[in-house]
């Protein structure tokens, strides 16, 4: 007798809330990090608002999506993955063009990241425990 195996991850959600992530969080992050030296008072401050909220957005969505019933790790591994290989792309840069890299900031924004993917994740898995489900599974009940 073979036991079907237990999937631990929902890629298909992973990818969706990254996406959403890497839509809302990374822009907002990139245009505050190349007009921080020029920018009116309060603009970064904005912008950092809008890449918190887009991680929690992104963790959100595959807290929501995600049928494996691991909403919070959802929502964390979404946001996490997709801030770190942004983050990546982006240190590779300054570390060619010859910035230094300011690894104190980038591990503080990690851990808030970190929190805002946990709180997406909150929020998502509690769209789906009060019977507000994505549009592919009412469909297909």
């Amino acid at each position: 007798m073979t036991e079907t195996p237990v999937r631990r991850w929902d890629t298909a959600a992973l990818r969706a809330g990254g996406s959403v992530s890497l839509v809302f969080a990374v822009p907002a992050a990139v245009i505050a990090r190349l007009v921080a030296d020029s920018a009116a008072p309060g603009v970064v401050p904005a912008l950092y608002l809008v890449f918190i909220g887009g991680f929690i957005v992104g963790g959100g969505c595959a807290a929501w999506v995600q049928r494996v019933g691991m909403p919070l790790m959802h929502g964390l591994v979404a946001a996490g993955v997709t801030y770190l290989l942004a983050q990546a792309v982006l240190v590779m840069i300054e570390l060619l063009t010859g910035d230094e890299v300011d690894w104190f900031n980038v591990m503080f924004q990690l851990t808030v990241v970190l929190g805002a993917g946990l709180l997406g994740g909150f929020l998502g898995g509690r769209l789906r425990t009060k019977g507000l489900l994505p549009s592919q599974e009412r469909q297909s009940s």
